[in-house]
């Protein structure tokens, strides 16, 4: 292995050796310890450690790097303390992660590093919102992420790579070709050569180092950083290496031609290195020996100190409050009493607009919301206000654009996202409930994101643009989820979303967008999230609904001339138990509504909880209706017939009959 030291210094090349042998050393204790039944697991990076060390020591230590399984050089590099990094691995309370995940799936926004997810891909869009936000702040700062080269066959490889290509975001894709996803050699996973020659499609620069060899590492990411501080683009720097142990330890590498693994234990890069360094007479046997010795004693400090510490004692009550990031809302009321008669989605734009007006650092973004003003024209004009650089057309791309959220919460910015349907959030599904749901909890990284989400059938859309889907995303703890039904409500819950750090889907119906008007403050308001609204109160029955069912709970309830409780839930997560209840007590007769399919639906969790909680108030059993557990249909006819309005007559007189 040939070593260029350019014009390097005796102390850099020094410290790369430190940088090199610090995860080597770390690594060796670490098998020992996993065979003794002390950690679960471990993702091995011996022979890959030059990437990580020499990326990051060419980094500035307030720029951000977002490494994978095996970069633990990254965070030794940063000067994570040992005994910090020990409790992680061991589950321990004082980690990163107060034992609720594991080895490096956590972030440390005091060192600038935010780790991944099991899924690979993600993070990657993570990196682009982090640079983004640097580009809007003006910040000459570059932003450093690592993948593989199985997690590359992901599809968010390509959409991180684009948005960054068509943004011109400071972000360097370090791509560690390892020849192996797993036990999957790279013959079976893409039929180029090198990654570089995916570059010129996305129109970025692309370099190919040897990733080996720590020297060439550090120069690639050196310059790269060096060119996009000044005129940020992406680059795609692509390290070719290997790794010397299976992906996870209990895979070993069977799979593995005996031949390759000769050929490359001769290019260990912590052996190569160190030898060229004794050649040069930078470093010498002595001074190996003094720190190895040190790394030594700070590693057995380090597991000393975490081995002290207990594993966590179980607190429900703290888990639950870790689920969300802290926030106590308080309410908003309008400056004066001027109304206007608004449209539901004339009192969303309002609500957005007025949320831009208020916070500097909220962006929105979205397919065609920019000088096209969105498909349903929330955004109509609002480039002109409030300019590009805050409301931005995206490519077709919603992992990414979710994940460039997040990346920006991390850099203390807002951002709204517009899913041009809500049908369409399948294709950020994984960044929505494992990204940002789980952010907080992980780590204690907020996730200030709003995903707007026109929903609902009715208008004959057909099965992709039609679906009611809240109850995909009612499981997940950590988001919290809105629908109103009306503009005033919908203007308030809009704002009091954007001004919660904590992760939102608004859903929107798209047959109420124009259908609807009524009287909306003029001015920034908000309305309590979490709360239920007595739209119209009786005591035959209640019908708790939400979103288009208020509306047909209303029609049926004065055709038939009964005296009920109607209750539009407003929000869905968390929602209002206590109103529930009170209603519940009230009528002693429920009927559940929503235009989600019935099977697996909200209403299912509603009526459970009120038959544990409400059982003894009951004069008849809880009864749901929704629509028919089918796709939605184009035709109108079938679409009527598909949705539950039609059946509601029927179900009001057989639950009253009971």
């Amino acid at each position: 292995m040939k070593f260029n030291r350019r014009n390097y210094s005796d102390r850099l090349l020094k410290d790369l050796y430190e940088a090199l042998l610090q995860p080597r050393m770390i690594e060796e204790k670490m098998l020992i310890l996993l065979r003794q039944g002390k950690i679960s697991k471990w993702f091995s990076g011996i022979g890959q450690e030059a990437i990580g060390a020499g990326a990051t020591l060419a980094m500035a230590k307030d720029e951000y790097i977002l490494p994978m399984h095996r970069n633990l050089g990254v965070f030794t590099a940063r000067n994570v303390a040992y005994h910090k990094l020990f409790t992680q691995f061991q589950g321990k309370l004082s980690g990163f992660t107060k034992g609720r995940d594991r080895s490096f799936h956590f972030g440390s926004n005091e060192h600038h590093i935010v780790g991944m997810i099991s899924h690979l891909g993600p993070q990657l869009g993570v990196a682009d919102g982090i640079a983004l936000a640097n580009r809007l702040r003006g910040d000459k700062k570059a932003t450093l992420v690592f993948t593989g080269d199985g997690g590359a066959s992901e599809g968010d490889f390509h959409e991180s790579i684009n948005v960054a290509a068509v943004w011109d975001l400071p972000v360097i894709f370090m791509v560690e070709n390892n020849g192996y996803g797993l036990s999957t050699p790279s013959n079976q996973q893409f039929r180029f050569k090198n990654f570089v020659d995916k570059c010129p499609g996305y129109g970025i620069e692309g370099i190919l180092v040897d990733g080996n060899n720590v020297l060439d590492v550090y120069h690639a990411v050196e310059q790269a950083t060096k060119k996009m501080r000044k005129s940020p683009k992406p680059v795609l720097i692509e390290a070719l290496t290997f790794r010397m142990r299976g992906h996870e330890e209990a895979s070993g590498t069977k799979y593995v031609p005996k031949e390759l693994m000769k050929e490359w234990a001769a290019k260990d890069p912590l052996e190569n290195y160190e030898a060229y360094l004794l050649k040069e007479k930078v470093i010498t046997e002595q001074s190996i020996k003094r720190l190895r010795s040190k790394i030594r004693k700070q590693i057995d400090e380090g597991l000393e100190k975490a081995y002290a510490e207990p594993l966590p004692e179980a607190s429900t009550q703290e888990e639950l409050k870790d689920v969300y990031a802290p926030f106590e809302q308080q309410q908003k009321v309008p400056k004066s009493h001027t109304t206007q008669s608004k449209r539901l989605v004339d009192a969303i734009s309002d609500g957005l607009k007025q949320s831009l007006e208020a916070y500097p650092e909220l962006v929105v973004m979205g397919q065609d919301v920019a000088e096209y003003g969105g498909v349903f024209k929330v955004t109509e004009g609002f480039i002109q206000q409030f300019g590009e650089d805050r409301v931005r057309n995206t490519p077709l791309c919603e992992s990414a654009i979710i994940g460039i959220g997040l990346g920006m919460s991390i850099k203390k910015q807002k951002s709204v996202i517009e899913m041009q349907f809500a049908d369409f959030v399948t294709c950020g599904f994984n960044q929505i409930v494992n990204n940002l749901a789980k952010s907080y909890y992980r780590w204690g990284q907020q996730a200030d994101v709003v995903v707007r989400m026109p929903t609902g059938a009715g208008v004959a859309a057909g099965p992709f643009h039609s679906q009611s889907n809240e109850a995909w995303f009612f499981h997940t703890p950590g988001l919290k989820i809105v629908y109103p039904s009306n503009p005033a409500d919908a203007k308030g819950l809009l704002c009091a979303a954007i001004e919660d750090p904590n992760p939102y889907l608004f859903f929107e119906h798209k047959a109420l967008y124009r259908s609807l008007t009524e009287d909306v403050p003029d001015d920034y308001y908000t309305t309590e999230v979490g709360k239920a609204k007595l739209v119209k109160s009786g005591n035959e029955l209640s019908i708790i609904t939400y979103g288009m069912g208020v509306h047909w709970a209303i029609e049926e309830i004065e055709a038939l001339g009964l005296s009920a409780d109607i209750l539009d839930l407003r929000t869905l997560l968390p929602w209002d138990k206590e109103t529930v209840a009170e209603s519940v007590k009230k009528t002693n007769r429920v009927l559940i509504l929503h235009e989600d399919c019935i099977t697996g639906g909200v209403g299912a969790e509603i009526s459970a909880w009120i038959s544990e909680n409400c059982f003894e108030y009951l004069d008849a059993p809880v009864l749901r209706e929704g629509s028919l557990d089918t796709p939605v249909p184009f035709s109108p006819p079938l679409e009527q017939n598909f949705l539950p309005k039609g059946r509601l007559t029927g179900k009001i007189k057989h639950l009253m009959e009971f």
